[in-house]
């Protein structure tokens, strides 16, 4: 993930996620090639809003923003079956959920997703690997493509807070209907 912006600590982030428990096998495969390739704290999940707001700035309005949007849309079936590579990075695209990052990105305009470092509407995915060697990208994607194709529900957003080291789970947030 990248950092929030200037003036906000690395305790100061927030952050809008899909959690897709069902895609932890994809990590835990990543994650025997080398575990420091594998984010720590979340489950296998794809970023909406990252950064979001800075920790202060979330309110009880804010929570309700981002419960009437997610109670607005409809819960999502995807499948996981390529491969994004890219300099140091492994990831596998979930392009059913772009309907629900545009929604997102919408309410919130004046936040680019990853600050803008991938343009201003980056495809969803969920991320096997960050900081690999060419090596341990090829490893990542063996090991993994066995796995895949693999077909996961979103049914919720979670707003997600990163304090003292960690992500805590601020709000869990359900679709209109869950699968």
């Amino acid at each position: 993930m990248t950092a929030v912006g200037e003036g906000h600590a690395p305790e100061d982030r927030s952050a809008l996620v899909i959690t897709l428990p069902m895609a932890n096998p994809l990590l835990e495969a990543a994650a025997e090639i080398n575990p420091a390739l594998v984010r720590k704290g979340l489950p296998a999940h794809v970023s909406l809003l990252y950064p979001f707001l800075p920790a202060a700035e979330l309110t009880a309005d804010v929570d309700a923003e981002v419960r009437d949007l997610a109670a607005s849309l409809p819960a999502v079936r995807t499948d996981l079956k390529d491969f994004v590579v890219a300099p140091r990075f492994v990831a596998v695209p979930a392009p059913a959920l772009q309907p629900v990052a545009d929604a997102f990105c919408a309410r919130w305009p004046h936040i680019a997703p990853y600050g803008g470092r991938f343009g201003e509407r980056p495809e969803p995915h969920v991320t096997l690997a960050t900081g690999a060697t060419d090596e341990e990208a090829e490893l990542v994607r063996d090991r993994v493509r066995p796995l895949l194709p693999l077909r996961v529900a979103a049914w919720r957003v979670d707003l997600v807070v990163r304090t003292d080291g960690d992500w805590r789970l601020r709000l869990t947030a359900p679709f209109a209907a869950s699968p």
